[in-house]
């Protein structure tokens, strides 16, 4: 129970690579809030634990951020723990790209890491410990083909963290950014059905065409991401600070 009477804050808690966090960090005592935009699928996350709390806010919009992260803090106590995870993968050639696409892009993936990040600081005081963690992306240390926004943000969550890092060096708050490749989810899933139609494959050949993205050609599970954001929380990490933990079966 090495969280417990800490308070967490997951965006993107209601799949994936936030649930999974989330389930983590609760069964390590804290309690956590996680967020998202769908109250169902939250609800039914927060099914598995009594110290899972959902929260309907969503990262687009600044004051659902700023007042869901007071309420939750009013609730709960300051947030000792903020991953801010929720994010959009939207992909195209460049020349096609609209500026309402990117700035889409750029609304939910660097915008709401701004908004998440700045809301969970306001909530501590000046000799509070926190552990603040963007998930980031492979893309963030290197180019994606036909991605080009989602590099752009994923690059920019890496410069918030760095920044961030600097700024509160004499406090005692960690910031650091997780960088996994092509994890196991829905949102990797839900490319299938266009790989297929593009490169006339079968299921089976799509994800090998995903997992081609992770050096190992393998898709990563969930629980590897999950594994690395427990111990950027824990004590053993408290001077890993301003850091890109790469997840992506090899060196990238």
């Amino acid at each position: 129970m090495e969280h417990a009477g800490k308070h967490a804050v997951i965006t993107g808690g209601g799949s994936g690579i936030g649930k999974d966090i989330a389930i983590a960090l609760a069964a390590a005592g804290a309690e956590v809030t996680i967020t998202g935009r769908r109250s169902a699928t939250l609800e039914e996350v927060a099914a598995n634990s009594p110290r899972l709390h959902p929260l309907v806010m969503d990262v687009d919009d600044e004051g659902s951020v700023r007042d869901g992260i007071a309420s939750a803090a009013a609730a709960r106590g300051p947030i000792n723990i903020c991953v801010a995870n929720a994010g959009i993968a939207e992909g195209g050639p460049f020349a096609g790209i609209t500026l309402a696409e990117w700035r889409r892009t750029m609304t939910t993936n660097l915008d709401g890491v701004f908004l998440t990040l700045q809301a969970a600081l306001a909530t501590l005081g000046p000799d509070d410990q926190g552990r603040m963690i963007a998930v980031s992306s492979i893309a963030g240390v290197r180019g994606l083909k036909n991605a080009v926004p989602y590099t752009a943000t994923k690059h920019g969550v890496i410069g918030l963290i760095r920044g961030l890092s600097e700024e509160y060096l004499r406090r005692p708050i960690t910031f650091n950014a997780l960088c996994p490749g092509y994890v196991d989810t829905a949102i990797v899933r839900n490319q299938i059905p266009g790989l297929m139609r593009r490169f006339d494959v079968d299921e089976e050949g799509a994800i090998a065409l995903i997992a081609k993205g992770n050096r190992s050609a393998q898709l990563l599970a969930v629980d590897e991401v999950t594994a690395a954001a427990m111990w950027l929380c824990s004590d053993g990490a408290r001077n890993v600070n301003g850091q890109t933990v790469e997840i992506s079966g090899g060196q990238v």
